[in-house]
């Protein structure tokens, strides 16, 4: 009898770990107030995440990270569960974790070039963020950095936005005396006055930037540079050796319509300053900010859903809050989380719509806009349909607020006040890429002021950037 050949059972594929959701509040509950939205992950489904990265050799994600964040090096101390060891490994690179990882677009950057994105769904390296840094905070376990011998250099920082912080950070550690000039009554620039506290809490801001002061930087509030002391003072007479610029693109765009000026209507900017940063929405606070029952906001970016979203809170379950924009729904250039947490709190999108002109009252109060609809032609300069009205489709919607969320350019104080510092047509700083360098000796700049309007770790890449350069150029002194 011939020997009964044996076969192996079929080789099963190893499981697949799923992406972890992140737990947020209700939408019908967070949308009456300005608690975070997101709550973060648990330490459980930080375990279960980190489990998912595969520790490629050569790790695209890292070269995706504008301030080369180490993230296969942290997520594999997440899996080993040393969630501290994981927080201070980021900050080798990034002096601001809890706040990159909830405002920063992975999904465009680190993530979008993760391994795991090739068969699932990317690894999600910023939640991972998020959470190793809110956790070394909790347990009371954020260390300063080493500082160098002082070099007895001075360094005026102008701007204390993501790119001042970061060269601020940079440059203690080096050992240098670093003064900071802020135009606002509090530090942080656009991450204070320009995103809501329901997206990103104040308190995670402040004890982020703690670490500054706590180096040594002195701070000067409520100084315009430019106006209340301009370059040439910081550098010949206040004894400056350097300067970096980081005032950001505060300047808003608007559409330059009939009746733009009417009452009700006002710029994404001044709304999201009052709500954010002088706390209108709190009675208690002396700087009011009021919104009808029909508001609309022109634009799609996440300014945009900022403006939308802080409406709804002010306004109350009365208000309705719309978006108007001129292109379609996978045209909007706002985080598609961002997109998803507006609709999920009632915002109405009003797709392929332009606005022609606002109509106000007999007191110049705006009452209505009147669009006409849109429709998508062939591919323009950014590579997105042009959107191109339709003839006859003027129509009116009802609405007593207005916000424009159009993007920003930069505010000429600076520029207007020293005439050797050279821009672009646009009003940005034109400076060398690779090291921040203006056209006026020993001055540096970066972030929203040279590129105009972008993110907050790219204004962090850039303040690392110069700050290497700073440092180069005091070692020549």
């Amino acid at each position: 009898m011939a020997e009964e050949k044996r076969t192996r059972p079929p080789r099963k594929k190893p499981e697949r770990i799923p992406r972890q959701e992140m737990p947020v509040r209700l939408p019908e509950v967070r949308n009456k107030d300005f608690n975070e939205v997101a709550l973060g992950f648990t330490p459980e489904l930080a375990l279960i995440e980190a489990k998912r990265c595969l520790q490629c050799p050569k790790h695209p994600c890292v070269d995706g990270c504008p301030v080369s964040v180490d993230i296969p090096g942290f997520i594999h101390l997440v899996s080993e569960g040393d969630f501290i060891g994981a927080a201070q490994k980021i900050k080798e690179t990034n002096l601001l974790p809890s706040v990159c990882g909830r405002v920063c677009p992975q999904e465009e950057q680190c993530e979008q070039v993760c391994v795991v994105a090739k068969i699932d769904k990317p690894v999600a390296i910023g939640r991972l963020e998020r959470f190793v840094a809110d956790y070394e905070r909790e347990q009371g376990a954020v260390e300063l950095p080493k500082v160098a011998p002082s070099t007895g250099k001075k360094v005026a920082v102008v701007g204390s936005g993501p790119a001042g912080i970061t060269v601020s950070y940079e440059l203690l550690q080096a050992g240098h005396k670093v003064t900071i000039f802020e135009a606002l009554h509090e530090l942080g620039g656009v991450l204070v006055y320009g995103i809501p506290e329901f997206r990103l809490p104040k308190a995670i801001v402040a004890a982020e930037i703690e670490t500054i002061k706590k180096l040594g930087a002195e701070i000067k509030l409520n100084m315009l540079i430019g106006k209340t002391r301009t370059i040439d003072a910081l550098l010949d007479e206040d004894g400056f050796d350097a300067v970096f610029i980081g005032t950001g693109a505060g300047l808003p765009m608007f559409l330059n319509l009939p009746g733009e000026n009417l009452n009700g209507i006002s710029s994404a900017n001044e709304f999201l300053t009052r709500v954010n940063l002088m706390k209108a929405y709190r009675e208690e606070y002396t700087t009011p900010i009021k919104v009808g029952k029909k508001v609309a906001v022109i634009g799609a970016g996440n300014v945009a859903m900022d403006a939308a979203r802080a409406a709804k809170r002010v306004g109350g379950d009365d208000v309705e809050v719309s978006i108007i924009y001129r292109r379609a729904r996978d045209q909007m250039p706002a985080r598609a989380e961002e997109l998803h947490h507006a609709e999920e709190e009632g915002i109405i999108f009003n797709l392929l719509t332009n606005p022609i002109r606002f109509i106000g009252s007999e007191n110049n109060a705006v009452t209505a806009t009147e669009c006409i609809k849109m429709e998508l032609g062939e591919p323009d300069d950014s590579g997105r349909r042009r959107p191109i009205p339709i003839e006859g489709s003027e129509h009116t919607v009802e609405t007593d607020t207005v916000i424009v969320a159009l993007g920003t350019t930069p505010r000429k104080f600076i520029s207007e006040t020293t005439p050797d510092l050279k821009t672009s047509k646009w009003g940005t700083f034109l400076v060398d890429e690779e090291t921040g360098k203006t056209s006026k000796k020993g001055v540096f700049a970066g972030g929203d002021i040279v590129t105009g309007s972008a993110t907050v770790i790219k204004a962090m890449g850039a303040g690392r950037v110069a700050a290497i350069a700073i440092n180069e150029y005091l070692a020549g002194l």
